[in-house]
């Protein structure tokens, strides 16, 4: 789907990859309904954007389902009916191993990447299958197809996204709805700042090693999968590198992410 002239809600549009998402869309001439929990950080967006009337913000938590299903009349009262939604927004875990876990960290995670997403999906999907073409696209994570040591819970929850994307695929393939999941690898945003965590303190040795993706690579990597259809979008090397080696060799790719995480958890 094309996004010019097209209204696409994104979640977490007040920073990371979502603002940029948020910026990518109105270069391109798309209406854009952004959406986050906090209202300083939609506010900066906007700033940013000065995009006048093409862009609409929204302080939501996506967790709160009666709030969400509310969604889809403001934004249609504000730019018109959706034809699009970008699902960006999540958190991370602590970095701890499961077994450190703290049961309300776990299920802020889960009611954050899992149901907020299932929220969304579920208030926008009946508008979107009656449009003449629309698009849904939910951020999954690198760590939704390989296992990360102290992200156990985060890519759990990013697995069942996937999977549930997947899944819509195969029930929307007789509509005019496209479906992407997203597969970002490391990226340079302040995702555990946002998350309430605290970033472990990376060795010197490793530092170098490290490829990451900026905000803005990563946002046009995504638009552009939605503008090919692509159902698969990864993003940065390191996410198409690990794809591809979990698939010939699962083993091999889990001894090889769990030596480059265990220098970041607790003894």
């Amino acid at each position: 789907m094309k996004t010019k002239d097209k209204v696409i809600v994104v979640t977490g549009g007040g920073n990371g990859i979502g603002r940029q998402v948020v910026l990518e869309l109105l270069r391109r001439r798309a209406k854009v309904a952004a959406v986050d929990i906090r209202q300083e950080s939609l506010d900066e967006t906007a700033r940013l954007a000065a995009a006048g009337d093409r862009l609409a913000t929204f302080v939501v938590d996506i967790t709160d389902r009666a709030a969400v299903e509310a969604l889809p009349a403001k934004v249609a009262d504000a730019l018109g009916v959706a034809d699009g939604v970008i699902n960006v927004a999540g958190i991370i875990q602590p970095f701890v191993p499961l077994k450190d876990l703290e049961y309300d960290a776990i299920d802020k995670v889960v009611k954050v990447n899992l149901y907020g997403t299932l929220h969304m999906v579920k208030a926008f999907l009946p508008e979107l299958i009656k449009r003449p073409v629309a698009h849904l696209a939910n951020v999954s994570s690198m760590g939704g197809f390989l296992p990360v040591p102290g992200q156990t819970i985060y890519g759990a929850t990013k697995a069942a996204v996937k999977l549930m994307t997947e899944g819509l695929y195969a029930e929307l393939l007789d509509t005019n709805v496209g479906v992407s999941v997203i597969m970002p690898g490391a990226v340079e945003t302040e995702i555990t700042s946002n998350s309430g965590v605290d970033m472990p303190a990376v060795p010197s040795s490793q530092q170098s090693s490290i490829s990451m993706t900026s905000p803005q690579d990563a946002a046009k990597i995504v638009i552009d999968g939605i503008e090919s259809d692509r159902l698969h979008i990864y993003v940065g090397r390191d996410s198409r590198i690990m794809n591809l080696m979990t698939r010939a060799a699962p083993k091999r790719a889990t001894h090889l992410i769990q030596r480059k995480m265990k220098d970041l958890l607790p003894e």
